[in-house]
């Protein structure tokens, strides 16, 4: 721990050019569901992250790309991704002051694409429609009985969105007949400029897994500079719509090319580069944070055993036990 402390200050005196405040942020964590109930045990390191807020993500399950029927709040799920599990874990955050958003997702068999579920007839279709309805219905009325401040209505359904726009519509109009809080979407880093309906919503959500280099160790102004191929975009668009950017997850693997197609979470990629991590990490702090256009977002992603989760050997997404959870903490504390 004494070597991630010491990148930490390293981090830190590099990056103190910065303005330490532009406005507060959602500083968030994609918190993982778990097969248990969580306690104060669980929130406590993500209170020391000084993070304010947490992305709490039940699961719906499909069988296939072409397959209509969403499976959610089974017995077979673990606790966390269940109607109770989440009522019990924003319970928990919320008594210890950290706000929730409640982000449903999908999970295809076998981790595909979700961005690629497309039926083959017309009452596939709306069998989709009516069992997403039902899925995400039933998570925003747990967010208005918890008095949840965020809720995400879909991430990552680019095909479903390009194929049935009015559904969509249709759908946010009845979720605020049943939900008051705060309203986005997560869209895929190649998705938001065509998703049609953010007039509806309050952030401009995305999952912003933009390729910003393609070196085996990106340095942080090599990410800096892939980074502005996006951002004056990015900028422009908040502008336009008059609403924020949010990043509904960011983050990167500890792995060789971590900003080369930070999407990937092939398990051959298993060559740890916790600098690479760090410096894509800090690179895209350093882009964001400081922008009153921009909202914030919610790092990929949270374990709820903290003890034993990340570490030195870890080549996946989450910051936990590596050197960028100082970096993360440290910007946290800042916002």
């Amino acid at each position: 721990m004494k070597r991630f402390i010491i990148i930490g200050l390293m981090v830190l005196l590099s990056s103190c050019d910065i303005a330490s405040v532009a406005n507060k942020k959602i500083n968030g964590v994609s918190f993982v569901a778990s097969r248990d109930s969580i306690n104060n045990t669980h929130v406590t390191p993500v209170i020391n992250l000084q993070a304010n807020y947490v992305a709490i993500m039940p699961f719906g399950f499909i069988r296939n790309l072409e397959h209509p029927r969403i499976t959610y709040n089974s017995n077979r799920q673990w606790f966390g991704e269940t109607k109770e599990g989440v009522q019990q874990y924003v319970k928990a955050f919320k008594t210890q002051r950290i706000r929730v958003m409640i982000k449903p997702q999908i999970w295809v068999s076998r981790g595909e694409f979700t961005g690629k579920i497309k039926m083959n007839t017309e009452d596939a279709w709306t069998e989709l429609e009516e069992t997403y309805s039902g899925f995400i219905l039933d998570f925003a009325k747990v967010a208005e009985e918890t008095q949840t401040g965020l809720f995400c209505i879909g991430t990552e359904l680019e095909t479903f969105i390009d194929h049935r726009p009015e559904f969509w519509s249709e759908l946010i109009s009845r979720i605020r007949k049943v939900y008051s809080g705060k309203l986005t979407y997560a869209a895929n880093w190649n998705e938001y400029n065509r998703t049609p309906f953010w007039n509806q919503l309050d952030f401009i959500g995305i999952d912003s897994y933009f390729p910003v280099s393609n070196l085996k160790t990106p340095s942080v102004e090599s990410c800096k500079q892939g980074w502005e191929s996006y951002k004056p975009q990015l900028k422009i668009f908040s502008e336009n719509l008059k609403k924020p950017v949010l990043f509904t997850e960011f983050g990167y693997r500890s792995v060789d090319y971590a900003g080369n197609q930070p999407w990937e979470s092939d398990r051959r990629m298993n060559a740890v580069n916790l600098e690479a991590q760090l410096n894509a990490t800090q690179a895209l702090f350093e882009t964001f944070w400081n922008e009153n256009w921009f909202a914030g977002g919610f790092i990929w992603k949270w374990h709820h055993k903290h003890d034993s989760s990340g570490g030195e050997e870890n080549f996946m997404f989450t910051p936990q036990n590596k050197p960028v959870e100082v970096l993360v903490e440290d910007w946290y504390t800042r916002y």
